[in-house]
């Protein structure tokens, strides 16, 4: 069984920073690549940045370029998500998503098979 556990999120001011982290077990995640999304009231889920199982390549949405990154942790099992001068329009609640084998590219959700359960950010003008 494959779980994966995102923490981290909180109420913020705009221009403040945060930092989510991805925890998961049942599987070798360190193979596969691993991404992050979100999405806020009303809107669709979302890409927001992916990490390669070997940490080789790094991938952003264009409104998080520059403001966030993604890094992981192999050895723990643990991926994280800085994120830096946050705005209100980042308020969402975040996604951590573990890629199906064998995909090389991680932008669209039915690239990811396992799912965590989602942390709340909120972010105030």
């Amino acid at each position: 069984q494959v779980q994966l556990v995102e923490s981290g999120g909180g109420l913020v001011q705009a221009g403040g920073s945060l930092r989510l982290s991805c925890a998961a077990s049942g599987r070798t995640v360190s193979r596969y690549a691993t991404g992050w999304f979100r999405q806020a009231p009303g809107k669709e889920r979302e890409f927001v940045a992916a990490i390669t199982w070997n940490s080789g390549s790094t991938y952003y949405a264009d409104s998080v370029k520059g403001r966030f990154t993604v890094s992981r942790d192999n050895a723990k099992n643990m991926v994280y998500l800085q994120m830096n001068s946050l705005k209100p329009e980042d308020t969402a609640v975040y996604y951590c998503a573990s890629s199906r084998p064998g995909r090389s590219r991680y932008r669209r959700l039915d690239d990811y098979d396992y799912w965590g359960q989602g942390t709340q950010v909120t972010v105030s003008s």
